[in-house]
């Protein structure tokens, strides 16, 4: 398995600019990691570190995060999907890579291996990747509100040391009992600032017009999924965004793409929340499936 050394960071271009991306590992056979709508790629520390020492993980910090901060947009998924092919073109150098996605990028991941089946040989999908439910005339920004919680409030704020942000997400009920090295390094990863002006390396503008653009488009996720061709699994929490019940992915929702002969694969991991299914214990279960889906 791949030793839990810190990733080196890579600039690649991309259309318009370039995107800061993680490399876990140094092996020959190449994956590539889309991470969730606050996130960035050391979301994928842990996982990386269950993968086999022959693997390579690939993690873009997408536009609008990390050291990907100032790539201009236009934001949106499927400007992310682009985004992942070029990548996956360019690392693969003519050969598939293994493609995941959690959360958000799941649904960039999806996106992606529609558009560009030839660039991989199979697709996780970390909770996430199946269209969401949303009331009709609902207001796009109110459900990110009330959805994203304390992820999305950080952006706006202050903090005046690292540890002070590092406090902000130990209170996070999804992350603080379980917290670990994995999480500190996750969250010492995204700030930035001067002392005394800590703050998320996240532009809030990229996860509104992303969120958006997740919220309305269950249409086009439906579609994707039904036309997917490349080898896919997807694995799920039990618990949600607040460590608690309801799950990120409704029970009624999974059991319409993953019922019947023709269905999703698809996997419980039980004791996971939508956080700690990469950042917790439960990372390794999901890259021995990563590993394993491609028969």
């Amino acid at each position: 398995m791949n030793e839990p050394n810190e990733p080196a960071e890579l600039d690649l271009p991309v259309e318009g600019g370039a995107l800061r991306v993680l490399r876990f590992g140094g092996g020959p056979r190449i994956a590539l990691a889309a991470h969730g709508i606050t996130g960035s790629g050391m979301s994928f520390r842990a996982l990386a570190r269950g993968l086999p020492d022959e693997w390579s993980l690939f993690a873009p910090d997408l536009r609008g995060r990390g050291g990907s901060a100032a790539t201009p947009g236009p934001y949106g998924l499927d400007r992310h999907a682009l985004d992942l092919c070029r990548l996956a073109r360019d690392l693969g150098d003519g050969s598939p890579v293994a493609l995941t996605g959690h959360s958000m990028g799941a649904y960039a991941a999806l996106l992606a291996a529609v558009r560009r089946p030839a660039l991989f040989d199979r697709l996780l999908l970390v909770d996430g990747g199946l269209p969401l439910p949303v009331p009709p005339g609902a207001d796009p920004d109110a459900v990110l509100d009330a959805t994203l919680g304390p992820a999305l409030a950080r952006l706006g704020r202050t903090y005046g040391t690292d540890a002070a942000y590092v406090d902000f997400f130990r209170a996070h009920p999804a992350l603080g009992p379980h917290w670990n090295a994995d999480i500190e390094a996750y969250v010492r990863y995204d700030v930035t600032g001067p002392l005394g002006a800590r703050r998320s390396k996240v532009r809030e503008e990229a996860v509104r017009h992303d969120g958006r653009d997740l919220l309305t488009s269950d249409g086009l996720f439906a579609a994707r999924l039904t036309e997917l061709r490349v080898p896919a699994l997807l694995l799920r929490a039990p618990l949600g965004l607040l460590g608690q019940e309801p799950p990120m992915l409704p029970a009624s929702v999974v059991r319409r793409w993953t019922d019947g002969p023709t269905g999703l694969p698809a996997e419980l991991i039980e004791g996971s929340n939508h956080y700690t299914i990469l950042l917790g214990t439960a990372a390794a279960t999901v890259a021995e499936r990563f590993v394993g889906l491609g028969g």
